[in-house]
């Protein structure tokens, strides 16, 4: 029987090796960009709303494997999604990492990104899990400005 540990580390690996939405976006709606100058990663991230919902995602994630794979998982959960069900991800995701147990629910809305929670087991890598969702946070508060002028 595979072991759970495996297949989380194998889906981290792979997202790590083979980052999905890789391209940089010219022109998005949503950018943001999240350094972490203790240990040099950096994410930066662009975002194309089309009629209310997610339809690009761009990241370029730089530094260890859990930030790379956090970043790409992250760029997979959003297409689709409204501004408002990512705002709701994000903070369920945070809550999650940082120790909350998730609902069955829960468990589903967050779908492939369970594949970080072993993370937890490792308090010093949360925050590079967290990171390309601090760029995130920090470009929809910048659109959701613009948005209200």
């Amino acid at each position: 029987m595979v072991d759970l540990d495996d297949l989380y580390r194998d889906a981290i690996l792979d997202h790590c090796r083979h980052p999905r939405n890789h391209d940089q976006i010219e022109s998005p709606d949503i950018s943001g960009r999240a350094v972490n100058p203790f240990c040099g990663d950096e994410v930066d991230l662009q975002v194309v709303v089309d009629s209310g919902r997610i339809s690009h995602v761009g990241v370029q994630a730089a530094g260890c494997s859990i930030n790379q794979a956090s970043a790409s998982m992250l760029s997979e959960a959003l297409v689709g999604k409204t501004v408002e069900d990512v705002q709701e991800l994000s903070g369920l995701f945070r809550r999650v990492m940082g120790g909350s147990e998730p609902s069955d629910e829960e468990l589903r809305r967050l779908g492939g990104l369970r594949a970080l929670f072993g993370v937890q087991r490792f308090p010093v890598r949360i925050k590079c899990t967290l990171l390309a969702w601090s760029a995130l946070s920090e470009g929809v508060e910048e659109y959701r400005k613009q948005l209200a002028l």
